[in-house]
């Protein structure tokens, strides 16, 4: 972000070996030790207002998911609005941090990953979690190195953020649905709003179904309820 404000150029990246301070939402904690994950953010400019980059992380989930499929990955879901999920427990978190006005934007895409977490920083993350050691184990398939998995989801971002620029989230919708891994399912949401998941609109919001009326909701945080906690 302090690049950012200081001119640095669209498509900047920034890799961190470990994180002292690593963020996810709400201000939360981003378990980020030494050596095993991903921590990647990405700059990129746009000549749109930032109110037209509500549904961004949507499109950079889609292509996170596409990334690590074509890696070998199996199974993969998305949780709205920025979460990537396999068999119901957190493999990564996108973080979004925007600055401009109604004529030029620039957004910091902080993306993390767990590669391989060790058992004692596992213990201090407080959900359901899985790294993708395991989630390519599953089906046999080797652990993706550090540099293949960060080449392959900065590719994926600097393919799909210029999409995003011309065709919003509309260009992405599609994809969406087919790694939308919750819908249909009772849901509460900000911790008080409970209802039936129906997915997204093509704005990006989520669509909750309460005593047959339907209610989009623009942003916010999920809670599923039911827990895979194996």
């Amino acid at each position: 972000m302090q690049q950012a404000a200081a001119g640095a150029p669209s498509g900047s990246i920034c890799l961190a070996v470990r994180q002292h301070a690593g963020r996810g939402r709400h201000g939360r904690s981003w378990i980020s030790p030494a050596g095993g994950n991903l921590y990647l953010s990405l700059l990129w400019r746009f000549a749109i207002s930032s109110a037209q980059l509500g549904a961004l992380s949507l499109a950079v989930g889609v292509g996170i998911a596409s990334a690590l499929t074509m890696l070998g990955a199996s199974d993969l879901v998305l949780k709205w609005p920025n979460d990537l999920h396999w068999q119901r427990r957190k493999l990564g978190g996108i973080l979004l941090e925007v600055s401009g006005d109604r004529h030029a934007s620039a957004a910091v895409i902080g993306i993390g990953i767990n590669r391989v977490l060790d058992a004692e920083h596992a213990a201090m993350i407080d959900q359901p979690w899985v790294d993708l050691a395991t989630v390519l184990a599953a089906t046999k398939q080797p652990l993706i190195g550090h540099d293949l998995l960060a080449g392959a989801i900065i590719s994926a971002l600097l393919d799909l953020l210029p999409r995003y620029a011309t065709s919003g989230l509309t260009a992405f919708l599609s994809d969406w649905a087919q790694f939308d891994g919750y819908r249909g399912e009772s849901v509460t949401v900000n911790g008080e709003i409970s209802g039936r998941y129906l997915g997204i609109n093509s704005q990006g919001a989520l669509q909750l179904e309460q005593q047959g009326q339907v209610r989009s909701i623009q942003s916010g945080e999920v809670q599923l309820c039911r827990i895979y906690t194996q």
